[in-house]
């Protein structure tokens, strides 16, 4: 199969219109802004922006401060940390005629300015102009096609993690500019995978943005949790082969801003996937608790006990905990300078959720 040339009409809707998010919430625009508006220096200094928070002296974003960052992340523009954690795209549902479920996507690649950290821009290539791209979820068995537009100005692909037919792996055909490709394959196994950008120079692809996670269900679910979904990644702001800062879900030091709040005692799921380059190596430490690790989450029955998790690039789990005592439990890397470049945040653990904000979410749908 051959990618789908564009039409001169398919590239005016997309110019004038912008590009709608899979959920079709979103209007994206398709026109990068070229390059970043600010770098941070070597040191991860980045500079304040106007309206930015003055940190109190003795609280935690001071603290951030002295570490490097300055400023408070914000909430507003097209991607949010704290929506995206539960921002599950199960897909356009419809049943065959063999009464197969089939779960279709449309995915835009585009050039995009992010933002880092305060005040500090990235030039991004993106699945759907947000960074980490948007979450597919499904069930184990379900017929999944994804629609990929390249709008972008470099040629790209979908890889997805997992099995399938090689001529949907996503390695090739390569999508240039202009074209689409619509990637068919039944989801298996169940476990949680990623989808990147398989296009060479890989490294340089998947630094940019290009990559998302890929949940595939058990078909009999699994137990119902507070269910989130965090994506390790790292920017190289100046160009220079390393990452200056660190995150989880791209905004650094945004769950120290903005903990998550879960319930004392609730059954808490973390969907971690290491999406970081240049780095060998990243990880998760919880304090204050335990977690249960499912590796790569393709079983129910066998986990590790543990608050310290490495993972290489690519590589993800399932971590499922209870926090026994309310307050603040820190999250971060247990590397220390991954952690003060931005990969640091906390779980709020308290009594009594909100019924909009801790409702158990069911493993599949």
């Amino acid at each position: 199969m051959k990618p789908e040339k564009l039409s001169r009409r398919d590239w005016l809707k997309l110019g004038a219109a912008g590009v709608a998010g899979v959920s079709g919430a979103t209007v994206l625009d398709l026109a990068s802004r070229g390059g970043a508006r600010h770098a941070l220096a070597a040191s991860g200094v980045a500079p304040r922006g106007p309206g930015d928070d003055t940190a109190p002296a003795g609280s935690h974003a001071a603290h951030q401060e002295a570490m490097g960052i300055v400023g408070v992340p914000r909430r507003d523009g097209t991607f949010d940390a704290t929506e995206f954690l539960t921002d599950f795209d199960y897909g356009e549902v419809t049943t065959r005629a063999d009464g197969r479920t089939v779960r279709r996507w449309s995915i835009v690649g585009l050039d995009r300015e992010i933002e880092i950290a305060p005040g500090v821009f990235f030039p991004a290539w993106t699945y759907n102009g947000q960074v980490p791209g948007p979450t597919l979820r499904c069930t184990e068995g379900d017929i999944l096609q994804v629609e990929f537009t390249n709008a972008g100005t470099h040629p790209h692909t979908i890889h997805f993690h997992g099995t399938h037919p090689p001529e949907m792996d996503g390695f090739e055909p390569i999508v240039a500019p202009g074209q689409r490709f619509t990637y068919e394959f039944e989801a298996k196994p169940f476990g949680l995978h990623l989808y990147h950008c398989h296009t060479m120079p890989l490294k340089r692809h998947i630094h940019k943005g290009l990559y998302g996670t890929f949940i595939v269900d058990p078909p009999e679910g699994r137990e119902p949790a507070r269910e989130m979904v965090m994506v390790m990644n790292a920017f190289d702001s100046n160009l220079d082969g390393d990452n200056e800062v660190y995150a989880v879900n791209t905004s650094a030091f945004y769950y120290q801003h903005h903990p998550v709040r879960v319930g004392v005692g609730d059954l808490c799921r973390v969907y971690l996937v290491n999406a970081t380059e240049f780095d060998l190596i990243n990880s998760f430490h919880l304090h204050a608790g335990m977690f249960k690790v499912f590796r790569t989450g393709t079983q129910l029955d066998r986990y590790d006990l543990t608050d310290t998790i490495m993972l290489c690039q690519g590589e993800r789990h399932v971590l499922e905990f209870r926090l026994e005592n309310p307050g603040m439990h820190m999250f971060h890397a247990h590397q220390s300078e991954f952690a003060e470049l931005g990969w640091m945040g906390f779980f709020e653990a308290v009594e009594r959720l909100a019924s909009d904000e801790g409702a158990p979410v069911r493993g599949h749908v």
